[in-house]
């Protein structure tokens, strides 16, 4: 079975019935990824399979520290996942900074985060997605989520922390599309 087959029949079983709202936004975040699949190249199907398994890790049955992309990320190793797609899933929209926050750190630390543009495309498909599955300005989608979780949360303090890292991975993604279509 091809890696991308795989992932929507993993991501599928974990999210749909469970969290329908869940299933919608990766569905979304894995469309992004084929518009944007020229800026990857060969890892095209790469990005897609972890686009549509990002959020495995706030599957119920999956969750253990409750921080889902170390969740998402143990799953999808004890299912011999490949290692780039396990640290991709571990290391999405910048969760490093996040699990900072939630003194999750030692977590982290069994996956590496290889940066570049494989990894600046998935956190610009995840930004620019609604949690509907809609496309979004990566601007508007950090405003929801600050709306959604109010002042005083953790994730709010996260987002507002990481806007920054986040909004120069979708830049960075945005120019490398433009120089290919040039």
């Amino acid at each position: 079975m091809a890696l991308v087959d795989w992932a929507y029949e993993v991501s599928e079983d974990k999210l749909a019935s469970s969290l329908p709202r869940r299933w919608a936004h990766v569905q979304g975040v894995a469309r992004q990824a084929r518009t944007v699949q020229a800026v990857v190249g060969s890892d095209a199907e790469l990005l897609e399979a972890a686009a549509v398994l990002h959020d495995v890790g706030y599957a119920p049955d999956l969750a253990e520290t409750g921080f889902h992309p170390v969740d998402g990320a143990v799953f999808l190793a004890s299912v011999d996942a490949s290692e780039r797609l396990v640290h991709l899933v571990a290391h999405h929209s910048y969760a490093a900074y996040e699990a900072d926050l939630r003194d999750l750190r030692q977590h982290m630390t069994a996956y590496s985060d290889e940066g570049g543009p494989l990894r600046d495309a998935l956190w610009y498909c995840d930004l620019t997605t609604s949690p509907d599955g809609e496309t979004v300005r990566a601007h508007d989608r950090i405003a929801e989520i600050k709306q959604r979780y109010g002042p005083d949360h953790l994730v709010t303090r996260f987002i507002t922390g990481a806007s920054a890292e986040l909004l120069s991975a979708v830049e960075r993604t945005q120019r490398r599309l433009a120089e290919i279509e040039g």
